[in-house]
């Protein structure tokens, strides 16, 4: 009952969704600055193709797979590069999303500069929004648990979590892991819609846009995540009138709401209590040089 291109237009917000909030577990909530999403997201959308077309795996395990390998390179990648920070993290991960990107042009078996075709149609609306719906709650979940309040203590002061036992490399790593994975079932999702891949679909710039959905909804907050993924989908959609002027028109709004509200569509103070460790543990450590205990 949905016309194709609006069918189109919801499924690509409901991919943005999970990509934006998978990202925002690792930058806006641990604090680690990456510009190289888009490499989890090809790495799943390639592996789930394959294990469709040369495995022949159902969906859902092909799914899964694209998921599993996608985390695992992003624990292979977060090992050695989130001793690293800021400037410095973030040309890693720009490096390891232009390695990828070049390995999956140069290999026959993902076709190369060609691309990878004929990838059965298996994404439905139903199975995003099922896909939308266990980010969501996954994520909310481990964001209210120690876990999630160990990585905002790290996004506040990493010293002074350390300082608090927390095993702030762990923790990183953990959570470069598990953003990689919904990346993974991101791109999963997005090769099994358009049935065609190709290693430009994930450059440089698709990582770009990720991190504006996440800054324009607001750092620290999913439900931010959610609604900056929805207007980054659904804008450029509505400047296709004036497709001459389409990306003069997008660029000025994303200027305009970083002026007029650089925090966000939805504030951090919005998303609930569990921010409160990073304080707590910088209200200790004050507690303690003064008392000197």
């Amino acid at each position: 009952m949905i016309s194709a291109y609006y069918l189109q237009i919801i499924i690509l917000a409901g991919i943005n969704i999970i990509m934006a909030a998978s990202l925002n577990l690792i930058t806006g909530f641990t604090g680690q600055l990456s510009i190289g999403h888009a490499a989890f997201m090809s790495i799943g959308a390639y592996s789930s193709a394959l294990a469709t077309l040369a495995l022949g795996f159902p969906f859902l395990p092909s799914l899964l797979f694209g998921a599993f390998v996608a985390a695992f390179f992003g624990v292979l990648v977060g090992v050695p590069t989130l001793k690293l920070k800021g400037d410095y993290l973030a040309i890693a991960t720009l490096g390891f999303g232009e390695i990828v990107r070049i390995v999956f042009l140069n290999l026959e078996i993902t076709g190369g500069a060609v691309g990878l075709r004929g990838i059965p149609k298996n994404t439905t609306l139903l199975w995003v929004i099922v896909a939308v719906l266990l980010t969501l709650f996954v994520l909310n979940r481990i964001l209210n648990s120690r876990v999630g309040r160990a990585l905002i203590a790290i996004r506040e002061d990493e010293t002074a979590a350390e300082s608090m036992g927390i095993n702030t490399t762990y923790f990183k790593t953990l959570a470069f892991g598990v953003g990689a994975f919904f990346a993974g079932i991101g791109g999963g999702l997005f090769s099994h819609y358009f049935r065609y891949i190709h290693p430009g679909s994930f450059g440089f710039m698709r990582s770009i846009e990720h991190l504006c959905m996440v800054v324009l909804g607001g750092l620290g907050n999913m439900w931010g995540s959610v609604l900056g993924a929805v207007a980054l989908t659904t804008i450029p959609e509505f400047l296709r009138a004036s497709a001459d002027y389409r990306q003069l028109f997008y660029g000025a709004i994303l200027v305009i709401m970083m002026r007029v509200r650089p925090q966000g569509l939805i504030g951090e103070r919005m998303a609930g209590k569990s921010f409160s460790l990073g304080d707590s543990i910088l209200k200790k450590l004050s507690i303690t040089k003064k008392t000197g205990f």
